[in-house]
């Protein structure tokens, strides 16, 4: 199993992305914070999930050990494949999608495209237990203050997808309203 792989961007394609490490090329699927890092860096350490399929060896690659977990998590879910977990995992932060699937939100996952209704409910029903409780996962957010700046973008006229993503970039640590006011600043 390939674990992690830590080289240099050598570039994107339609694919993902493709790191050279040691002088071999490797072609990724990776996640949108895994390409924010990649922006001018001389080198970067990707999560990786190698997916064994009868016919191909594909490389998934993730920002943290927690985007893998739960990229893992989701390939246990009847019916979700390597795509659509990487979609999931790629819709908003670890912490953020562990909460909706805590707080029992099915909603939260009918706004990825490829997730239906019946999907994103058996998402909800086959993880909640194995997630923890809702403290926990509010814990794993850093609090409820990110829940607070993206349904502050929602009002605002932002889909939730949008909203998280206007966020992403955006240091956490930051209070709830200043980093609506970086998200709308970034926005303009």
């Amino acid at each position: 199993m390939i674990s992690r792989l830590r080289g240099a961007p050598a570039g994107r394609t339609a694919e993902g992305l493709v790191l050279d490490v040691g002088g071999v090329g490797y072609l990724v699927a990776v996640t949108p914070s895994v390409l924010r890092r990649t922006d001018g860096a001389r080198e970067v350490t990707v999560e990786t999930y190698l997916h064994v399929r009868e016919d191909a060896l594909q490389l998934y690659g993730f920002a943290d050990l927690a985007e893998r977990d739960l990229f893992v998590q989701l390939l246990g879910v009847s019916g979700i494949g390597p795509k659509v977990a990487l979609a999931v995992v790629s819709s908003g932060s670890a912490g953020e999608l562990r909460r909706a699937i805590a707080l029992g939100d099915p909603a939260r996952f009918q706004v990825i495209p490829g997730i239906g209704k019946k999907t994103a409910e058996r998402i909800v029903l086959e993880l909640k237990g194995s997630i923890g409780d809702v403290t926990e996962a509010t814990a794993a957010t850093g609090g409820s203050g990110e829940l607070v700046a993206r349904d502050a973008l929602v009002e605002l006229g932002y889909s939730v997808l949008e909203a998280e993503r206007a966020l992403a970039p955006i240091d956490p640590a930051l209070a709830p309203e200043e980093r609506v006011r970086e998200a709308l600043r970034s926005a303009a």
